[in-house]
């Protein structure tokens, strides 16, 4: 809060606040409090009785009549009772604070105008009727000239009068009250704080207010850069159809979407502690532990939150929602109401913590919807603990799975819509466009991707979970949108462990969603030894690994050493690590301590496969010929036999001809050698 000060040369001009009447009609040296009774200090006995609430005012009826249209009404209406001179003012706003100031200005009496009594006071003489016309310079035309040269020129004050309209409707806003003194807040707090003198010593208990209208130049060695976010504060003690008034015509000043999301932030921290993170990893058992403090005492500062949902939800028998649930709901409903339209004006962790609150309260579906949405405009800033949102709707499921399916068809609708928008958005779309667009970048999808493979794993846990709602968001993104199933392969292998009685028809349909030759080197050799798994994707992923493994062979005898293919897979590996849970990273450890085992089992069944591989052929060799060897018949084998037999004789004929004519030619000669040899 800023501190209280007068700080307008207009205000120090009117006289300092202080009001007093020039026509006196009972000389009198004030007014006198007895019990719940107050007096007049005069001799003249009173003859009027005003019963405002709870207090009674013994006055008199001419200076009560010279001034105010309405006790001079009902005091003529009464003619038939003369003996009864008493009226009630059961709906007088301000209440019997207002109606003393304004009795004590009929009697002439010094009244004290400040930002605190003012628009009670205002809103008093509109209700007595105190117009000019029953007297000039009347309370009404007072009271209105101090809010609009005093109040309205004051930071401090038009923050103060609007907090006391609070308790003034409607007449405060029949009045134009709340509209003049939000614009003048709007007004001061898009300023240029350059040329504000300001005495800013960081963020105590009272911190001195921005000085409008001092013409004095302030010591250079105490002025310091007026932050952004000054005002922050000082609108956060409003209450939440004032805060939206401001904001509304901060917004038409133009003042940047950032700070005004930053504001709304501040204020829902403020009034909805329940945003306020109390760690990570709390569940839904967590999030239903809710206290009963309450936070209906207006401006005293946020240093009593402690954290958690301090809100009744539950209710009584009857499931009548308290009070304070009310008025929880109403803020959120307000605070959706006014979020910039632009992208990044708030953060998205403050808006699932919005949505979890709205799902928790019944907020308005249309108020839901919108506020899902935007959420999907900025989905690849989600983190995994914003994202686990438990089922307020009586689900069967611990997690609200349903309302991750539609954020992410949000975010895809959004993405659909930006890729297939104009480059160059027209002139008068500029600040909107730069505020929304989203730089049609693939690692959008690919973080989403991750996010929704670490939700599952986490998800996957709940044994009511069905296969039907794994498998839909699973499928929901693209194929592009994963380069490595890792992840997906984690949340397969935990929604295994919790749904053991799943069939082999169930267990195939759900290791469809993932793809085999997207799985790296560790969760092959994961996949080869896991029982949970179909043996039809086991032997997909030991072929998956063979490929990957020529592959990497092959291009490490072409390249470089240096520059073999399995340099990627390191960060792969590490952002696998990063988003394994501890308890699975056990098991990955277990499995890494096998891997070597497992490559011998591997190459030794490779070998017995090419043994056996040979020996069928033998096989096949052999039982061939002893077919053939059965099908022949006798008559066949013995036409066989004496072909070879013709043929066989045609050549021994052949070479026997030549072999008897030399023969014959030697006989012939060998009686003559004998001859010579006898003679």
């Amino acid at each position: 809060m800023w501190e209280s000060e007068t700080e307008s040369v207009r205000g120090r001009e009117y006289g300092n606040g202080v009001l007093s009447s020039n026509k006196h009609g009972v000389k009198t040296d004030g007014f006198e409090l007895r019990g719940q009774s107050w007096y007049v200090a005069t001799d003249i006995p009173s003859d009027l009785l005003v019963q405002v609430g709870d207090v009674n005012f013994h006055l008199h009826k001419y200076p009560m009549l010279s001034r105010s249209g309405k006790v001079n009404r009902l005091i003529y209406e009464s003619n038939n009772h003369p003996d009864l001179n008493k009226i009630a003012l059961e709906d007088l706003p301000g209440g019997p604070e207002a109606f003393e100031l304004a009795a004590k200005f009929c009697y002439g009496i010094a009244v004290d105008l400040t930002a605190g009594n003012i628009s009670g006071l205002r809103c008093a003489a509109e209700y007595l009727e105190m117009t000019e016309d029953l007297d000039e310079g009347n309370l009404i035309f007072k009271t209105e000239a101090f809010l609009s040269y005093v109040v309205l020129s004051s930071w401090r004050d038009s923050i103060l009068v609007l907090k006391s309209c609070e308790k003034l409707s409607p007449w405060a806003e029949n009045l134009q009250i709340v509209r003049r003194c939000s614009e003048s807040i709007a007004w001061k707090a898009c300023a240029n704080p350059k040329g504000i003198k300001w005495a800013y010593t960081g963020k105590p208990s009272k911190v001195s207010s921005p000085k409008w209208n001092d013409l004095k130049d302030s010591s250079p060695s105490r002025s310091q850069p007026v932050p952004p976010d000054w005002w922050f504060e000082d609108v956060s003690i409003l209450r939440t159809d004032h805060f939206v008034r401001v904001i509304t015509a901060i917004k038409v000043k133009g003042m940047r979407f950032e700070l005004i999301g930053a504001s709304i932030m501040h204020y829902a921290a403020k009034w909805l502690p329940g945003l306020i993170k109390d760690g990570q990893g709390q569940g839904p058992a967590d999030d239903m532990s809710i206290s009963t403090n309450s936070n209906s005492s207006g401006g005293t500062g946020s240093s009593s939150w402690k954290g958690g949902l301090h809100m009744i939800v539950a209710g009584t028998k009857d499931d009548t929602p308290s009070i304070q649930a009310k008025d929880q709901r109403m803020i959120i409903e307000s605070l959706i109401s006014i979020i910039p339209p632009q992208k990044d004006s708030v953060s998205c962790s403050f808006l699932l913590r919005l949505l979890r609150m709205a799902n928790m309260l019944k907020v308005a579906p249309a108020l839901v919807t919108e506020l899902e949405k935007r959420v999907g405009m900025q989905f690849e800033q989600t983190t995994l603990a914003d994202l686990l949102i438990p089922s307020y709707n009586k689900s069967e499921t611990m997690y609200d799975v349903d309302l991750v399916q539609r954020l992410l068809e949000h975010f895809l609708v959004q993405e659909q819509t930006e890729s297939s928008s104009p480059s160059r958005p027209p002139f008068s779309d500029k600040h909107m466009y730069e505020g929304t667009q989203r730089s049609n970048n693939p690692n959008a999808k690919m973080r989403v991707a991750r996010l929704v493979d670490s939700y599952l794993t986490e998800v996957s846990r709940d044994r009511n979970l069905s296969l039907t709602k794994f498998q839909v968001l699973a499928e929901a993104l693209p194929e592009s949108a994963r380069t490595c199933d890792d992840g997906l392969y984690r949340a397969i292998d935990s929604y295994l462990k919790a749904h053991p009685t799943l069939s082999e028809h169930e267990r195939k349909r759900l290791c469809r969603v993932m793809d085999c030759q997207k799985l790296s080197i560790d969760a092959c050799m994961h996949a080869a030894q896991n029982e949970r798994l179909p043996l039809r994707i086991v032997v997909q992923v030991l072929f998956s690994e063979q490929v990957k493994i020529s592959n990497a062979l092959a291009n490490s005898t072409l390249k470089d050493p240096a520059e073999t293919q399995y340099q990627p897979l390191i960060p792969n590996h590490k952002t696998l690590l990063e988003a394994t849970p501890l308890s699975f990273q056990e098991g990955w450890a277990a499995a890494k301590k096998d891997i070597n085992t497992l490559k011998f089992e591997l190459e030794s069944v490779k070998a017995k496969y090419l043994e056996l591989q040979n020996d069928m052929e033998n096989l096949q060799r052999q039982f061939e010929k002893m077919s053939k060897q059965k099908q022949t018949s006798a008559w066949t084998s013995g036409w066989k036999k004496l072909s070879k037999l013709t043929k066989m004789t045609a050549v021994e004929n052949h070479d026997i001809v030549p072999q008897i004519s030399t023969a014959a030619e030697q006989t012939r000669k060998t009686p003559r050698r004998w001859r010579n040899s006898i003679s």
